[in-house]
């Protein structure tokens, strides 16, 4: 069962983790890396959240993939 206070705390996770997604993503554009490494890190940024966001999903099971 899923408690308010559990929530609560996902949903500041959350918050907390797109402000940091939103500002590497924004380094990420200012610094305008050449093509092919732009390419590279723009997608192990999207593939470190999208593994982070599993995690949180699959914490509300009770197993999620790493317990930090």
């Amino acid at each position: 069962m899923i408690h308010g206070s559990g929530l609560l705390n996902v949903a500041l996770e959350l918050i907390v983790g797109g402000l940091i997604f939103y500002v590497l993503w924004w380094g990420l554009g200012k610094i305008a890396p050449p093509e092919p490494i732009n390419k590279i890190l723009t997608v192990l940024l999207v593939l470190v959240i999208v593994i982070w966001l599993i995690n949180i999903l699959m914490g509300f099971t009770g197993h999620p993939l790493f317990a930090w």
